[in-house]
Parts: structure tokens; sequence; C-alpha cells
């Protein structure tokens, strides 16, 4: 007779990446966890629809013309780190609704913050990353680390399709001139 049992039907549990930042990183953009194509090609943000990669080239030089090593060269000189919220997780495909909320561990940000302590704003790619940042890691945080500014912008997925480019391209545009005022 077949087993029934949830356990033979558990979701795959999805590992993250390392942060991508110099030590003199001055703002830090969140995803949630990598999506299935990513963890494939082991880069942030591997699925060519996903806005990312265009956002940042138009912004910063680091399009999908580079290679990945030299797009995230591009993202480190300009003051940029690169991270996930969630270290590991049971999510079954790519969609960020999928993740298995009682599976969620999050990435150590604490040690992270000792190490980038010039980091002075928080974005979060989506709201996905935001909810899961204010729940797990921000009643964990220390001071000054606790207070540092987040914002949320748009989820550059393919799955927030609702939003146009060019909406996406306005609302990050914002990460640039941060980046220019703290110069």
């Amino acid at each position: 007779m077949p087993s029934t049992s949830h356990d033979s039907q558990c979701a795959p549990r999805s590992r993250g990446f390392p942060y991508v930042a110099n030590r003199d990183a001055r703002l830090l953009i969140l995803g949630s966890l990598p999506g299935v194509r990513s963890i494939q090609e082991q880069q942030y943000y591997a699925q060519p629809q996903n806005a990312f990669w265009r956002i940042m080239g138009e912004l910063f030089g680091a399009g999908r013309d580079l290679s990945y090593a030299q797009r995230l060269s591009k993202l480190r000189a300009s003051g940029i780190a690169l991270w996930d919220v969630v270290a590991a997780a049971e999510r079954p495909g790519s969609l960020d609704s999928a993740i298995v909320h009682a599976s969620v561990e999050a990435n150590d940000f604490g040690a992270f913050f000792e190490a980038h302590s010039r980091i002075g704003l928080v974005c979060f790619n989506g709201a996905k990353s935001a909810e899961l940042y204010r729940r797990l890691v921000l009643p964990g945080l220390d001071e000054p680390f606790a207070s540092v500014p987040t914002r949320r912008m748009p989820s550059t997925s393919p799955a927030h399709a609702a939003m146009p480019y060019a909406q996406k391209l306005e609302a990050w545009s914002a990460i640039a001139t941060y980046l220019r005022e703290q110069a």
C-alpha cells in the first residue's frame, strides 16, 4: 500500500548564497531567497525575465552584458551589498508565496552589520523580503543596527508584472540618488 505520509511530500529545502559586499558598503539590497534558476546557476537574480540586472545596468553599469563577476564588482564598487533575508527554507518552485514559513532560517544580520557598519539604508526587493526581515530579523537586532532605515522597493520579479518596467526603474533610481548623496 502506498504511503500517504506528508513527510514524503516535503518541499525541497533551498539554501541562499553568501552576501556580496565590500566592508565599506553603504546600502544593502535584500531579496527573500534565491529561486530555482538562481540556485542552479549559483547567481543572484539569474532568471532572465527578472528586471534586477537590467535596472542595475541602467543605474550602475552592472547589466547582463557583463559577466556575473563583473556585475557584482560594479555593485560593490558603487557601495551596494547584496544578500537575502532567508538563509534556508523549504519552498517548492521559486515563488515567495510558496516559502514554508515554519521552515525559514534567517541569515545572521547581527554579524553582517557588525562587519559592514557603514550600511545606512536597507532596501527590500519586494514585499516578501520586507515582511520576513521585519518578522524574523529586526526583533533580534541590537542598536544601532535595529534603527538602520529601510525602504521597500518594487519587486523586480517577473511575477510582479503589474508594474511596468519604467515605473520599477524610476522607483529603483532612488538608490542611485541615495548613494550619490552619501558619497
